[in-house]
């Protein structure tokens, strides 16, 4: 068996002193919404809380589907890299931006940059190449394939959509069918939720459509997404059946907020290919916020 951990939108906190060049941009309305809601409820002892559980579980690989910084100032970045060095190796650990890592023009090179170790694909070159594309990407790692997208994107105010274009959409699927060829189980993972109405309209993943024909084309045994901050299950029609599409709360989220409390996902993976067993168990901060707990398990696959 194999043990697929899931967080997302870590958020780190709290935000570090910004100059007015940085402020004169997007940035003005998160730093206002940050100071007025979001550091209400994001708490670094969640974090915390989480990843010292998640590690007793003593998961093989750790999946990050984006979001780890609030402005993508250059300061929040830099952080966030010794954060991923402290966090995981990064042949341990995938990742995918969210739109808070590119959330102005600039951020997103600046990131993939910092955070390359964790973006590299099994073919990557050895150092960040500003020319090369980067996504999707595909790490085997025992009986999986992690193939990450990225729908990170710089947008005006007041949004936070994602764009997952055409030329991703056939990547992927190249990608998809080459690891089913190897007999491999397919793990997509995205920020933002490939699921119509699963996020608020400014919210949402452009081209949707798009990824769900490649999975009704080609499909997966599981896509994993952040950005809502909830704990989520939807199905989407694959090429061998249904795929589930599983959500996480933020990372983040401390107790007495709007939105479920910090936790995570474990994915639990064995079979072969044709008869996969996946087993999904959903951790999550207790109410005092001291604590972690399960509150869920489900078996995903087989496919009813």
């Amino acid at each position: 068996m194999y043990t697929l951990a899931h967080i997302s939108d870590v958020h780190l906190g709290p935000l570090p002193k910004l100059t007015l060049l940085e402020l004169a941009s997007k940035r003005i309305t998160g730093f206002v919404n940050w100071h007025r809601n979001r550091r209400k409820h994001l708490f670094p002892n969640a974090l915390v809380e989480v990843l010292e559980d998640l590690r007793l579980k003593e998961p093989q690989h750790l999946a990050i589907t984006g979001d780890l910084v609030n402005l993508a100032s250059k300061t929040e970045i830099i952080g966030a890299r010794n954060w991923l060095e402290m966090t995981g190796n990064p042949v341990d650990t995938s990742l995918v931006p969210g739109n808070h890592d590119a959330y102005v023009r600039g951020a997103f090179q600046r990131a993939m940059r910092e955070w390359y170790p964790y973006v590299r694909g099994d073919n990557g070159a050895e150092r960040f190449d500003p020319d090369r594309k980067l996504f999707p990407y595909i790490r085997r790692r025992g009986p999986l394939a992690l193939i990450g997208c990225s729908s990170a994107i710089a947008t005006p105010p007041l949004s936070a959509a994602g764009f997952f274009s055409p030329r991703q959409a056939r990547e992927t699927a190249k990608l998809l069918t080459q690891a089913k060829a190897e007999g491999l189980f397919r793990v997509v993972m995205i920020h933002h939720p490939p699921v119509r109405g699963a996020a608020e309209t400014h919210k949402r993943l452009v081209g949707i459509g798009r990824f769900n024909e490649m999975l009704r084309q080609v499909g997966a045994e599981l896509v994993i997404h952040g950005h809502t901050h909830v704990n989520s299950l939807f199905w989407l029609d694959g090429k061998d059946g249904r795929v589930p599409v599983c959500g996480i709360a933020s990372a983040a989220q401390g107790p007495g907020g709007k939105r479920p409390r910090a936790g995570y996902n474990l994915f639990h993976i064995s079979g072969t290919p044709g008869d996969w067993h996946l087993l999904q168990e959903r951790f999550q901060l207790n109410e005092t916020g001291d604590g972690v707990e399960q509150t869920g398990s489900m078996h995903l696959l087989p496919r009813s």
